[in-house]
């Protein structure tokens, strides 16, 4: 289950720490008027089931609690007229002869900023009796931005849009929520408002095109899975044919969903399960058209592909990608030696239609190959067709140059992390070394850079919480033992042995990511029990004394999960690992132990995907993937992960934001 949020994000690197866990399915009790608390605005809207309004279904307003993880949500209704009161003291309107609902606007939320969502249970949908097993939801947004003129559609559909967007942050149908503070508020608020991304509220039909235009949802696979749904919804109740399969095969671990939202969340957080027992549900008079073809897809992922934005389309892939603290994402384009920038809901910000004027472009920029953005938000690029960084502030301003920022060994810099203290340290691919600059650009590693005897053609880089930094040698040898995990202290210094740590099924390795257990894991593009590739992990945890930091990996490391030819690593706020599969056009995700998530042969697998380089998770838990097809391209991997911190560079200010380390 996928509702923790740990921290960072940023090309190559991530470090991630996890915070608390779930409780149980029961009905949330009120809340207190809090205050700043804000008047509620008048909504109406119908509960459809399928082709049926469902009559008799009682209609909660929920707000997303902001108390921790795994909380319940919190029941805005309070007693007044045409409103009724169950065993929990939690108050509902019921739906009519018609199916449609109206709530007076005489209730409080918490803040103007609390995200709001409508939860239907139970009534008739057609049979004649009441289908206790028939669960709606739709997420509505801030509730300082609710519409009194918008008619509202709960139904299958909306149930899937919402399910995917806030999968990071529910727990069940009625367990939705994130901790207090103003990054995981913003990204739970992101996560509401990509609902609508995927449906109309409105008519509660599945979107052909997103917020910004330059975005195709795949509207087939949200219809085949409201269809999965309405077999159980529009049936006789829980014993049925549609809602026993629907709820034997969508389960939370070992426990059975009890209702079809609850079911939709854990279908989301566990997408490459039952997958054929699902699809099966889905006939092809379904009540919403058009739906996936047989057979059966490879997974239940929703993922939507994005261009635009100056993205290069005739360059090559970029080799980095970064999130920033209001979850927009940042892609270098190597070939045209530009920066684009994406909205959290994937709607192009930069734009290149006039002059540059430093904006998204110049400030040193040659062949672009990765990014990382620092805690004050600015964008630092390395050029790997030179000898130079560039920095953006947060709205695509050049601030280093041109020509950048020089000197400190710089060589063909490939990959690049910020550490805690806010130094920028880059792996220069050409120069066998490591450059270290502060945070206004100046040079700390002198004129020939840390010479780290042990690297050899270093690409991938992280930052630890303690100051140490860790690159892999992709230029290297393995017939020659080359192919090693190096650690380097603050000061340049290195700190494992001199000839760096090897093992743990290295084998091409390329990026490099860190877990909040101080664990290293590194994304090997050869190896593997197939060949195909492998996930290396590097700990404290059973290693032969005198060593205390050893592989512990195998020999051949990690693989399955359709890993093949990974290149960009990142973890999300579970632990779990996830890689761009390069060479399998997909992505990859196993557990804190290694074992694989995603199904075999594939991984997660998407129409939009491909030759993925890079992999970054955003504080919603969305997974974007940069694309290498001739036609670059972003696909977004909706609600995939755990939800994390961005940036990076936020490590350094966890216990400042309340988050255990």
């Amino acid at each position: 289950m996928r509702i923790l949020l740990p921290v960072a994000v940023a090309p190559l690197a991530l470090t991630a720490f996890l915070l608390s866990g779930c409780s149980g399915f029961s009905r949330p009790t009120p809340t207190e008027n809090l205050s700043n608390s804000v008047q509620g605005t008048a909504l109406r809207g119908i509960v459809h089931g399928g082709r049926q309004p469902i009559v008799g279904a009682h209609v909660y307003l929920y707000a997303a609690n902001t108390n921790g993880y795994g909380q319940l949500s919190m029941s805005l209704l309070t007693s007044g007229p045409g409103r009724s009161e169950d065993s929990n003291h939690n108050y509902y309107v019921t739906s009519g002869t018609s199916g449609t609902f109206s709530i007076a606007g005489d209730y409080n939320c918490p803040a103007e900023n609390s995200q709001v969502y409508l939860y239907a249970i139970g009534g008739d949908p057609g049979s004649g009796a009441t289908n206790s097993a028939a669960g709606l939801m739709v997420g509505l947004g801030s509730c300082g931005a609710l519409s009194a003129t918008e008619f509202i559609v709960v139904n299958e559909v909306s149930t899937v849009a919402t399910a995917y967007a806030i999968a990071g942050f529910a727990t069940d149908a009625t367990h939705v929520s994130s901790s207090g503070t103003a990054l995981a508020e913003a990204g739970i608020a992101n996560a509401f408002s990509a609902v609508t991304n995927l449906g109309s509220l409105g008519d509660g039909t599945a979107k052909t095109a997103t917020h910004g235009g330059n975005g195709a949802p795949p509207n087939q696979e949200v219809n085949t899975l409201a269809d999965i749904l309405a077999a159980c919804v529009n049936s006789t109740g829980p014993s049925s044919t549609g809602c026993s399969t629907l709820f034997t095969n969508a389960m939370n671990g070992a426990t059975a969903p009890t209702e079809t939202a609850t079911a939709a969340i854990n279908i989301a957080h566990n997408p490459g399960s039952n997958i054929d027992n699902l699809f099966a549900l889905a006939t092809a008079d379904g009540p919403f058209q058009p739906t996936l073809p047989a057979p059966a897809p490879n997974d239940f992922t929703i993922a939507i592909t994005y261009s635009g934005g100056g993205l290069d389309g005739s360059g090559r892939a970029p080799n980095g990608i970064a999130i920033d603290g209001s979850g927009n994402v940042w892609v270098p384009n190597l070939d045209s030696n530009t920066i684009s920038e994406f909205k959290y809901d994937g709607t192009a910000i930069s734009n290149f239609t006039g002059p540059c004027n430093n904006y998204f472009c110049s400030a040193g920029l040659s062949q672009p190959s990765s990014v990382a953005i620092d805690i004050d938000g600015n964008a630092w690029v390395a050029n790997f067709n030179g000898t130079s960084i560039s920095e953006f502030n947060s709205a695509g301003y050049g601030i280093s140059g041109p020509p950048g920022y020089e000197g400190s060994g710089l060589n063909d810099p490939y990959g690049i992390a910020i550490d805690s203290t806010g130094h920028t340290w880059v792996a220069n691919f050409g120069g066998n070394n490591l450059s270290e600059f502060t945070y206004e650009g100046t040079a700390l590693s002198g004129e020939g850079g840390f010479a780290v005897g042990a690297l050899v053609g270093p690409a991938g880089i992280a930052s630890d919480t303690s100051g140490n930094v860790w690159t892999v040698n992709f230029g290297g040898n393995l017939t020659e033992n080359t192919y090693l995990l190096v650690e380097t202290n603050s000061r340049g210094a290195q700190t494992s042995d001199p000839n760096g740590y090897a093992g743990g099924g290295l084998n091409l390795p390329y990026g490099v990511a860190i877990d909040g257990g101080g664990n290293v894991w590194v994304s090997n593009q050869l190896g593997g029990s197939d060949g195909n590739g492998s996930v290396s992990e590097f700990g404290s945890t059973g290693c032969t004394p005198p060593a205390t930091f050893c592989a512990e990996s195998g020999s051949t490391g990690f693989s399955g999960g359709g890993v093949d030819g990974p290149n960009g690593i990142a973890i999300d706020g579970l632990g779990n690992v996830w890689t761009a599969d390069k060479s399998g056009w997909s992505i990859s995700e196993f557990n804190s132990s290694g074992t694989a998530i995603s199904p075999d042969p594939y991984g997660y697998f998407s129409a939009g995907i491909v030759s993925p380089y890079s992999i970054a998770i955003d504080p919603s838990g969305n997974v974007w993937v940069a694309n290498d097809n001739g036609n670059a391209s972003l696909t977004e991997f909706v609600g995939a992960a755990a939800p994390v911190v961005t940036p990076l560079a936020a490590g350094a200010e966890y216990n400042e934001l309340g988050i255990r380390p």
